[in-house]
């Protein structure tokens, strides 16, 4: 029972460690200074492969470059893209229009992405952290370690039992004397 309380106990604070992570990723990426990024496609391999996780942070245009690698969000679907930049230019105040390509596109992406002030640009690359992100975030998947969860938590909580005292019954035992005095 010992060796499963121990390991229930670890598990739940690593499963806590994870939970108070999850709360401080989701707080930033509510507060606009990181988005988590989930790679669908090939279209950056073999630097970015599909199935990982890129955060994003938050840059100023101004500093962009060509040859540098962000994400924008495509004005005619509406999804973010991830690619690397291949000209950029001011085209009023606080906005450019910037041409991307993936480095395994053949061609530059279709239109000009127009943006303000502010771009994402990935700082973060976990290899395959999309494909776990993805995963454990099926609610068949999510539902049962959550049941797990809960399972080590009432395990946790469970009272301890007492260790039974042993009396030393040897002939020198400060006991055994006084019971036999006693008789």
């Amino acid at each position: 029972m010992r060796i499963l309380r121990a390991t229930g106990n670890a598990v739940l604070w690593l499963v806590a460690a994870l939970g108070v992570t999850s709360v401080l990723v989701w707080g930033a990426t509510q507060a606009g200074w990181i988005q988590p990024l989930v790679v669908v496609s090939g279209s950056m391999q073999p630097g970015i492969m599909t199935g990982d996780l890129l955060v994003a942070v938050r840059a100023p245009t101004s500093d962009l470059r060509v040859g540098d690698v962000v994400t924008l969000r495509d004005g005619r679907t509406g999804v973010l893209v991830t690619h690397r930049v291949v000209s950029i230019e001011p085209t009023g105040d606080e906005t450019w229009g910037v041409r991307m390509q993936g480095d395994a596109n053949d061609s530059v992406d279709a239109g000009t992405y127009e943006v303000g002030a502010t771009v994402l640009r990935p700082a973060v690359q976990i290899s395959g952290g999309g494909y776990v992100l993805r995963t454990v975030t099926q609610p068949s998947v999510a539902v049962p370690l959550g049941v797990a969860l809960v399972a080590l938590l009432g395990l946790s909580l469970l009272p301890r039992t007492p260790a039974r005292p042993t009396v030393d019954t040897s002939p020198a035992s400060p006991r055994a004397v006084r019971e036999e005095v006693s008789s």
